[in-house]
C-alpha cells in the first residue's frame, strides 16, 4: 500500500475555488483503479493550506492516475490557484 500526501498552499481568496474542484472530482479519483482512499485535510493554523491524503495499491496505480486525463484536468485547474510550490511525499508503512 502506498500512502501519498500532497501539501498545497493556495492564494487565500482562491480556497473556495479549490474546495469546489475537490468536491466535484473526489468521487472520480476514489473510483480510479488502485485508489483505496482519498481525503482532504486543512492546516489547523493556515486555512489556505490543504493536504490530500490518499491510499493506493501501488506506485504503478498512482502513476497511472497521474498520467490520466482526469488528473490532467484536476491538476491544471488546481495549480492555477497556488501561492507556493506544492510538496508531495510517497510513503509505505513500516511494520516493526
Amino acid at each position: 500500500m502506498l500512502i501519498r500526501i500532497v501539501r498545497m498552499t493556495f492564494q487565500p481568496e482562491k480556497t473556495g475555488e479549490f474546495l469546489e474542484i475537490f468536491r466535484t472530482s473526489k468521487d472520480r479519483i476514489r473510483a480510479f483503479e488502485g485508489c483505496n482512499h482519498v481525503e482532504l485535510l486543512q492546516d489547523l493554523n493556515q486555512p489556505n493550506v490543504f493536504s490530500t491524503y490518499s491510499l493506493w495499491d501501488s506506485e504503478e496505480h498512482l502513476n497511472n492516475y497521474r498520467d490520466s486525463e482526469l488528473f490532467g484536468q484536476v491538476w491544471k485547474a488546481t495549480k492555477a490557484l497556488f501561492s507556493d510550490k506544492p510538496q508531495a511525499w510517497s510513503n509505505v508503512s513500516v511494520n516493526i
